[in-house]
């Protein structure tokens, strides 16, 4: 019994120590969460992490590696010990983006009444913003003087500037602009959670008549992909979705017509 507690003890202080750990690296709430629940299962069931990561063998890809660099992340630097497992990480299946053309975005905004969340969707569409930096964007972030948002809560906290688009700016203003505070706000003065405004596009979509699964990051990829399209540079692109490599931006090369339409006429 006495054993037990030690051990109970031991592993409390361990998550605790591997907390404290994730929150001087500024790892998101999301992956933090992610690595601290993995870690303390991994604490309970007393096995090597080679047995550990079997267990999850049957798991999507992405579980597999999420267990495997929360592990690493705990041996290197809670436990300050060299993490020898070589693992083969099965990488991951990269899917194609899921692209709305043109007809349906606008159809997306003909059907939306709500202005609040006809901004939510301008925020996604004509910004290319991530779901995260819709949700802490503030007022003071956007300077309708000189036309551009300037993200400072930005994945990675890597600030970017972005256009501000006569569009999302007319959205905007019918939306009443204030001085300061979070853009987006419910009923009850909260910030907007990610369940709300994943949602709000859902049934926009439902609303279009659109069949193709949109998400938030749909509309994020339709920016990405009709910029190409029309001709942006892909650097400059990379530049506003806030990319560290252009090799993430690229995938969008591979959804974008431009180049395909180019090919069918040559028959």
């Amino acid at each position: 019994m006495q054993t037990t507690y030690k051990k109970n003890t031991r592993n409390y202080e361990l998550v605790g120590k591997l907390i404290e750990e994730l929150k001087l690296r500024k790892y998101s709430y999301r992956t933090g969460k992610k690595y601290r629940d993995i870690v303390t299962k991994f604490l309970k069931s007393s096995k090597t992490p080679r047995e550990f990561l079997l267990l999850y063998s049957n798991k999507s890809r992405s579980t597999i590696r999420s267990v495997y660099f929360a592990l690493k992340f705990f041996y290197e630097n809670v436990l300050n010990e060299k993490f020898d497992e070589k693992l083969p990480l099965a990488k991951s299946k990269q899917n194609l983006p899921i692209v709305l053309n043109r007809v349906e975005i606008q159809k997306l905004f003909e059907v939306t009444t709500n202005i609040k969340h006809k901004v939510v969707l301008a925020l996604f569409y004509y910004a290319g913003l991530r779901l995260s930096e819709v949700r802490n964007l503030k007022w003071q972030d956007m300077d309708f003087e000189r036309e551009v948002i300037h993200l400072k809560q930005a994945k990675g906290e890597k600030e970017r500037i972005v256009f501000l688009h006569r569009r999302l700016k007319e959205t905007l203003i019918d939306y009443g602009i204030r001085k300061s505070g979070l853009v987006l706000i419910s009923e009850r003065g909260k910030r907007y959670n990610e369940r709300t405004i994943q949602q709000i596009v859902k049934k926009a979509a439902r609303k279009a008549g659109i069949k193709k699964k949109v998400t938030p990051h749909t509309l994020r990829h339709s920016f990405a992909t009709h910029l190409l399209e029309a001709g942006a540079n892909i650097r400059y692109i990379q530049q506003l979705l806030g990319h560290k490599n252009l090799r993430t931006t690229q995938i969008y090369t591979h959804v974008a017509n431009k180049d395909i339409k180019r090919l069918a006429n040559l028959l």
